[in-house]
């Protein structure tokens, strides 16, 4: 599968009705870190069988904000969610985020 970038609450509540189960990012498009984890996560999304999605978070500060209190997840970038069945089963924030931890979190 391709990696998207979503970007609005409205983009991210249709992922949410779609999908049973994604991946999503929060990334920092200034940070080396974060640079670091989307080298790890574009490459795992694009051979998974679920959705993986990006969340810029310059670019789209509001939506991490509603996910943070949505979902009740501190805020951390980069950082990694696996969402499943409308809830946050996994997550992991800064050189946490690896090939191998997202393959095994989709194992979960």
């Amino acid at each position: 599968m391709t990696v998207s970038t979503i970007k609005t609450a409205e983009e991210f509540q249709e992922v949410l009705n779609h999908h049973n189960e994604f991946f999503l990012l929060k990334h920092s498009l200034v940070c080396p870190i974060s640079a670091g984890a989307k080298k790890h996560f574009d490459p795992v999304g694009a051979e998974a069988e679920i959705p993986f999605y990006v969340l810029p978070v310059q670019e789209a500060r509001p939506l991490s904000n509603y996910i943070e209190e949505t979902f009740k997840v501190k805020h951390e970038s980069p950082q990694a969610l696996l969402f499943k069945n409308g809830k946050v089963i996994w997550h992991a924030s800064h050189w946490k985020i690896t090939d191998s931890s997202l393959r095994k979190a989709i194992l979960i």
